[in-house]
This record gives C-alpha cells, sequence and structure tokens, in this order.
C-alpha cells in the first residue's frame, strides 16, 4: 500500500464509490505500441500495488512478453 502523507487528514471508511476514468490508448495495434503502454500503465505503483520484488518478474518475464501479442 501507498502510505499517505503525514499531513493528510484522516477519512472516515465506510462508503464505497466507483471512478471511471479514462487512462489512455497505445499508439496503435503492434506489438511494440502494445507493449510500452502495457508497462507504462502496470509500473504505476497507483495500478499495482504489489511489491516490485514480486510484481515486475511477473511484468517483465511473462505479461509483456506474452500479452502485447493477443491484440
Amino acid at each position: 500500500m501507498l502510505k499517505k502523507p503525514a499531513s493528510h487528514p484522516n477519512i472516515k471508511h465506510g462508503g464505497i464509490g466507483v471512478l471511471l476514468v479514462n487512462l489512455g490508448t497505445p499508439d496503435g495495434t503492434e506489438y511494440t505500441s502494445m507493449r510500452r503502454y502495457l508497462k507504462e500503465f502496470l509500473t504505476d505503483r497507483r495500478v499495482i500495488e504489489w511489491s516490485r520484488l514480486f510484481w515486475y518478474p511477473i511484468l517483465f518475464g511473462i505479461v509483456l512478453n506474452t500479452r502485447p501479442g493477443k491484440v
């Protein structure tokens, strides 16, 4: 989990919300454009909150070598 700054106010938990955002699109549908987009998106700490020690081998060893080619 990301740590909040010391100056961040306390927040009461309880409500659930849904946030819809446009996170952009790849430059094209070819392998390199998809790989570049997925790498940028999936290395963002706000998207994947797992430890980098655990996540990066999965991302760079499996995901980025197989997923971009399935477009």
